[in-house]
């Protein structure tokens, strides 16, 4: 820099006599030393290099959560093209991606005999709204209620009209007593009837196709289970020899008329008998959503394979809808939907290929959907007691002698509590996930309870996805399934008519 500056002194400008030239413009130079600070430079380029590896770094992570949120469990992965790259599970068998669900609710056997990965919804934090759809050309909001459990709200998950539906028909199929308890203080006998559909509104649900015209299959549709009191043995009987009757093989509205009230008759007694003992009735009762059933019951199955992304085989071979009414008094103590895996027990879906020296079959039950089927005016609360509590222990369930568990006494303590609206849905994991993509332990906080209702009636209807947490027994369970639907298909090739007690079979 000196040399620079003693080169650049030592050359003037000169006239024509030799002489310098000085101007206004072009005074005098004047030696300075320029003070530069090397530091201040240096600081800039090293901060500009490290900010821009920290974005570089922060776009990384970003893509490495949206790609593990989108891609949640092996086998789950879809290409662009709409080809499906499957994982590898530990056994080193592919896990092919989940089948879309089928619109006429027809069972996917062909699935049966495959192995599936678990996805589960990312619940962000408690607060969180994501847009869901599972029908066509509309979107719903989730809410993230809590992380433990993993509790999801969905209002208007179910219209009002299907509300209705599904409420008929639990009153069709008829209700049981879950347990006989004694009144509490102060409930009233119900008068209400067991079922007060008119006959119009009783042909419409039986005729499923809603074609104006009753075959024999779409009546047998609602007998196969043992726990109806309208359709029982008798009353089934009764109207499928006045169908044979007719010489078309099925029945109008105007024949059913006269068949229906035939088949009545004989159950009046009956009817009041069952109302003057409503207290040992039960409250609750399971509709078959397989093929065949009523349209709006396989649609609803259908909304929660498009909603949890599970397989299809998981969710048409789990347990059937539970449809369960609630009066003045009634409530349910706080409890877990599924049960911890122990080595003496075994999965009640799951018995037929499982362990026959077992001590005990219990539910195993890896998700929840709790459907609100109407609104009650007081009460009736679905509590979570101690839903995001910092830790989970047995004996923090007593406090100041008073048992959490008891939703009679101590509904108002729960951690959470939830309004019942009709149409509103509620979802949650009963069970954590293993790391590998399939079920793990059970999430005690998924202890929930159902709070008195304090006036009105509440509807509700549980829908449970079975899952067995050894991965292989469920294999070999959808495998079975598969062979057996075989062998029933091969069968109905050389079909017989059946008998009428043959037509009241079970679940």
């Amino acid at each position: 820099m000196e040399d620079f500056q003693e080169h650049f002194m030592g050359q003037e400008e000169f006239n024509e006599d030799d002489k310098p030239l000085l101007s206004p413009f072009n005074p005098a130079f004047r030696p300075t030393r320029l003070h530069i600070q090397r530091s201040s430079i240096c600081s800039r380029a090293y901060f500009v290099v490290v900010m821009v590896f920290f974005h570089v770094y922060i776009l990384n992570v970003i893509g490495l959560l949206l790609y593990v949120h989108y891609n949640n469990g092996p086998g789950d992965l879809v290409s662009r093209d709409g080809a499906t790259s499957a994982s590898v599970s530990d056994s080193g068998s592919p896990l092919p991606h989940p089948a879309p669900a089928s619109p006429s609710g027809e069972l996917h056997v062909e699935d049966y005999s495959q192995s599936y990965s678990l996805p589960r919804i990312e619940g962000i934090r408690v607060g969180h709204v994501q847009q869901v759809s599972f029908v066509p050309d509309k979107t719903h909001e989730m809410k993230t209620i809590s992380l433990k459990p993993l509790l999801f709200e969905i209002p208007g998950f179910l219209s009002e009209e299907e509300c209705r539906v599904v409420v008929q028909l639990a009153q069709l199929k008829g209700l049981m007593e879950s347990q006989t308890t004694a009144p509490s203080q102060g409930q009233e006998e119900s008068n209400q009837p067991l079922l007060s559909l008119s006959t119009e509104e009783v042909f419409s649900l039986l005729d499923l196709n809603q074609d104006g015209l009753l075959q024999k299959q779409e009546i047998v549709s609602h007998s196969r289970s043992r726990d109806g009191t309208w359709l029982g043995p008798d009353s089934l009987r009764q109207i499928l020899t006045g169908l044979e009757d007719c010489p078309t093989g099925m029945l109008t509205l105007g024949d059913f008329r006269r068949v229906y009230d035939v088949s009545q008759r004989p159950g009046q007694q009956r009817s009041r008998k069952l109302r003057s003992q409503f207290k040992q009735r039960s409250k609750h009762t399971w509709l078959y959503q397989g093929q065949g059933s009523h349209h709006v019951l396989h649609t609803l199955r259908n909304r929660i394979i498009s909603l949890t992304r599970l397989p299809s085989a998981l969710v048409e071979l789990s347990e059937p809808l539970q449809v369960i009414r609630y009066e003045h008094g009634d409530f349910s103590n706080a409890h877990h939907d599924s049960s911890p895996s122990h080595s003496e027990t075994t999965c009640a879906h799951t018995r037929l290929a499982g362990n026959t020296s077992a001590l005990a079959e219990v539910s195993c039950r890896y998700l929840t959907m709790l459907f609100y089927l109407s609104s009650v005016e007081e009460g009736g609360e679905t509590t979570f007691p101690v839903a995001d509590n910092r830790t989970y222990e047995e004996q923090a369930l007593v406090q100041d002698g008073v048992d959490l568990t008891d939703t009679q006494e101590t509904c108002g303590r729960g951690n959470l509590r939830m309004k019942p609206t009709a149409g509103t849905a509620l979802l949650w994991y009963n069970h954590l996930s293993d790391g590998r993509g399939w079920m793990g332990e059970l999430d005690e906080y998924s202890l929930h309870g159902e709070c008195p209702v304090r006036r009105g009636v509440k509807w509700v209807a549980n829908s449970w996805v079975n899952v067995d947490p050894d991965h292989q027994q469920q294999a070999r369970y959808q495998r079975l399934v598969a062979q057996r639907h075989q062998a029933k298909s091969g069968m109905e090739e050389h079909y017989q008519p059946l008998s009428h007690s043959d037509l009241h079979q079970d679940l």
